[in-house]
């Protein structure tokens, strides 16, 4: 009889590992393409630091967007919260033909592209890029538009509009630059209430902090419905088929564009530490972070939100 006891007990033992691994993803670690963007940069972070105590390593892979679509298909990357669509289609297409990936959809509500100028120049009347045709507006931005890297995405739709003479920007000149230096040319500008066009975005932190305006587009320079943008986030099918319980999580984590605008912020032109900047937005939040934590377990199979509450 003792024996018999002895062997139920050795049984039970034995199955305990099996029920565990019943609860757990197939890998504890997840490769984030995180190409040299701040909203991505923090907002990866973030992730980081929410998966962490459930028992999962986040890695960031620093790659440009390209890259990292090659990344996602040849099995070196797991997941990107910077899917930016209409900008990225090219290599979104290729990797979705391909049946390498799968789209969890917007991670981010409210993005948008385009022309843009400070909010003075808005508030002067000027709200559509049709308006550029007109001589007299023309001249007051002296016939230039600025952009980032030539040879961006953004920057080929701006030189096509120019060459098709798109809202009569025929004889305008195009201003590529680096982000910075872009955005150089916009601070100095507002400092001395100069009118200047430029290629704006949110989320981004130029938004509250030039009040910037992005301008109607009907004529879909930089996309359709006035270059309002789709922020993904695409997993490799390989992963998210592996690991259901972190795809999950990373179904869940979604922000507006002025909170992603908010940290930006704080992280790019505040120059703020950045795991500071995601500690503080997550322990500020803890509404949102439940909504993303929902039907979430540990690797484990403990309950997520009760794990992360008692860490904090």
């Amino acid at each position: 009889m003792r024996n018999t006891t002895r062997l139920t007990g050795l049984i039970l033992i034995g199955l305990l590992p099996l029920t565990a691994l019943a609860h757990q993803d197939a890998s504890d670690e997840l490769r984030l393409v995180v190409p040299p963007w701040p909203g991505v940069t923090v907002k990866s972070e973030i992730f980081a630091q929410l998966a962490e105590p459930l028992g999962y390593r986040v890695k960031a892979l620093e790659v440009s967007s390209t890259v990292g679509y090659q990344t996602l298909q040849s099995g070196d990357s797991d997941a990107f919260l910077a899917g930016w669509l209409p900008a990225q289609q090219q290599s979104y297409d290729a990797a979705m033909a391909a049946g390498a990936i799968v789209d969890l959809g917007n991670n981010v509500t409210g993005a948008r592209m385009g022309f843009a100028v400070p909010g003075y120049v808005a508030e002067a009347g000027l709200t559509s890029a049709e308006q550029l045709a007109d001589a007299e507006i023309a001249e007051r931005f002296d016939h230039r538009i600025y952009s980032i890297e030539s040879g961006s995405t953004v920057t080929d739709m701006l030189e096509g509009a120019i060459e098709a003479n798109t809202y009569g920007l025929g004889d305008w000149e195009g201003k590529p630059s680096s982000t910075p230096g872009m955005l150089s040319e916009v601070a100095a500008a507002v400092d001395e209430g100069r009118w200047i066009l430029f290629y704006g975005w949110t989320p981004h932190w130029m938004v509250p902090e030039y009040d910037v305006h992005i301008l109607d587009d009907p004529a879909g320079v930089y996309g359709d419905n006035n270059g309002r943008s789709d922020v993904k986030t695409i997993v490799a099918k390989r992963y998210a088929e592996a690991n259901p319980n972190l795809t999950r999580l990373l179904d869940q984590f979604r922000f507006s564009a002025d909170e992603q605008s908010e940290f930006i912020s704080a992280f790019s032109l505040e120059e703020r530490e950045l795991e500071v900047v995601a500690r503080e937005w997550l322990d500020n939040h803890p509404e949102r972070v439940a909504s993303f934590l929902e039907g979430v377990t540990t690797r484990d199979g403990k309950e997520a939100i009760a794990v992360v509450e008692a860490e904090r």
